[in-house]
């Protein structure tokens, strides 16, 4: 239906890892930027859309640590519980195997874009929150995170709170991190109360791993026949019950940029490509579907901006995947 541009110009040369929430006041979209990934200087980026436009961005997080010490920040994650304030979560470290996770509460984003920023705090040792991708609230209340680590092989593991974010439960990792090397995970709800999990590896495919327990426990992970070339996926459960899925449908290079769907998380029919450029990077996307039952997807787009796409799911026209 629409895609867009969020900004056309901004304070850094890079940016990544975007992120996108329906909130309160309309939505919100986030992502690291700075000189490049893992440069000191790469801050957290907000902007949220006002009358049919996006502010400008606005730095509201940095990993200064003192007057001599900076490291980069990394993957931001927005989510909006169904009561309470609005998170963003993300990471500050010299890379991705010593990283530590943090969190910023926004309660009121008017205040904030007006320079009033809150003070984020760092999760306790061992609990990174969500590493690329949105957490998922299940009926009892309880905010599931889908995470990794990447310090001792790419394990996937899961961390749980009841409370937004004040104490944590953690589980796994449910994979060795050497049979497959897996990491960033999205989840997704199912008929009768399965939740499943998709996600990127270094084995050229798609991972899935299911659990019928609402997260507390998981099964095996394995590879689909989705194409994947080491980079970060999204997935979202339409309200129709239908799976969607953005994801580099190839197993080289970061192009072409595409969404599929399925009605049980297991047989995908292609539908819309975002973008086709060879040899250029589109990746890294997020979706999420609006109180409309619109889906926005934001992406990065060449490292040099973050695109927005608008699609309507009831108007998606299906095919067969691609060999």
């Amino acid at each position: 239906m629409k895609t867009e541009f969020i900004f056309e110009t901004a304070p850094f040369p890079e940016c990544h890892a975007s992120t996108i929430v329906e909130a309160e006041g309309g939505l919100v979209a986030a992502w690291f930027g700075g000189t490049h990934e893992r440069h000191p200087d790469v801050g957290i980026w907000l902007c949220r859309l006002v009358d049919g436009k996006w502010t400008a961005p606005m730095e509201v997080a940095n990993g200064i640590q003192s007057a001599t010490n900076r490291y980069p920040c990394w993957n931001p994650v927005l989510f909006q519980p169904k009561d309470g304030p609005l998170l963003l979560f993300y990471k500050v470290g010299p890379s991705p195997s010593k990283w530590w996770g943090m969190l910023m509460e926004l309660p009121d984003l008017q205040a904030a874009f007006a320079g009033n920023i809150p003070k984020a705090h760092r999760l306790p040792d061992g609990i990174l929150g969500p590493i690329k991708n949105k957490p998922v609230q299940l009926a009892n209340g309880d905010v599931l995170c889908p995470s990794s680590t990447e310090d001792s092989g790419w394990c996937v593991h899961f961390e749980r709170t009841s409370d937004l974010g004040k104490t944590w439960h953690k589980t796994g990792p449910v994979n060795d991190g050497k049979t497959i090397g897996a990491i960033q995970p999205s989840i997704l709800f199912h008929t009768g109360g399965g939740l499943q999990a998709l996600g990127r590896t270094k084995q050229g495919r798609i991972f899935d791993i299911w659990s019928n327990d609402d997260g507390k426990t998981w099964g095996e992970v394995k590879l689909t026949n989705l194409p994947n070339p080491n980079s970060g996926i999204d997935a979202v459960t339409l309200r129709d019950g239908r799976q969607l899925l953005v994801y580099n449908h190839t197993t080289k290079g970061r192009s072409p940029l595409n969404v599929a769907v399925s009605a049980d998380g297991k047989t995908w029919q292609a539908t819309v490509t975002l973008e086709d450029e060879s040899g250029k990077e589109f990746s890294y996307p997020a979706v999420i579907q609006t109180k409309d039952g619109l889906v926005h997807i934001t992406y990065t787009w060449k490292r040099e901006r973050i695109k927005h796409a608008v699609l309507d799911p009831l108007k998606l026209k299906l095919q067969p995947l691609a060999d």
